[in-house]
């Protein structure tokens, strides 16, 4: 094989590599959304469609945590800061969520579930998480979050002593489906 043809496959396989590499760092973030939403990785809860019918004797406080970026110029906070949460009965409770700027804003929750190896077995049937949700100045609107703790809790020996779980929101300005946060100095909006 001559030196120009060796040259041009390596210069090929190194291109190849690049774009194969560039693919993979735009697709980690979805993945690794992905992963989290599937597993319950990092206390990202898990998403069902109905409880499973079982339950269990054993009860777990579950609290509320609300909170909404500085940019944001919303009141949000949950009807109730805690409960007691039979494990596998579905619970709703409800968040208020005021609009208290003089224009109209849009804005999107993030969410977490703490301690996070929690997030494997605490279930939102129904969230507003990651829906855009746009007040008018002075709008007030009442959203459910509708859950349950999978009883698939009990064979965990980690969670064993587990007597409470916080189940904590952040709002965001949103731009195109994104929470948005102010960048320091400058007066740009970047991506969380």
């Amino acid at each position: 094989m001559s030196t120009a043809s060796r040259n041009r496959r390596t210069v090929l396989a190194c291109s190849a590599a690049v774009i194969a590499m560039t693919g993979l760092s735009f697709a980690a973030v979805p993945l690794y959304n992905l992963f989290c939403k599937v597993t319950g990785f990092a206390g990202t809860p898990m998403v069902g469609t109905a409880a499973t019918g079982k339950t269990s004797d054993r009860i777990v406080q579950v609290a509320f945590d609300a909170n909404v970026a500085p940019a944001l110029g919303w009141r949000f906070e949950a009807e109730r800061t805690q409960i007691q949460a039979q494990v596998g009965v579905t619970q709703t409770v409800f968040y208020k969520i005021t609009n208290t700027s003089s224009r109209p804003m849009t804005g999107i929750a993030t969410y977490n579930v703490q301690p996070n190896q929690s997030g494997a077995y605490f279930v939102k049937i129904q969230c507003f998480c990651f829906t855009e949700t746009t007040l008018q100045a002075g709008e007030t609107l009442e959203a459910p979050v509708v859950f349950y703790i999978d009883p698939e809790i009990e064979l965990n020996r980690e969670l064993a002593s587990l007597k409470s779980i916080t189940l904590s929101y952040t709002y965001f300005p949103s731009k195109n489906g994104q929470p948005v946060a102010e960048s320091k100095g400058d007066g740009n909006q970047s991506k969380l």
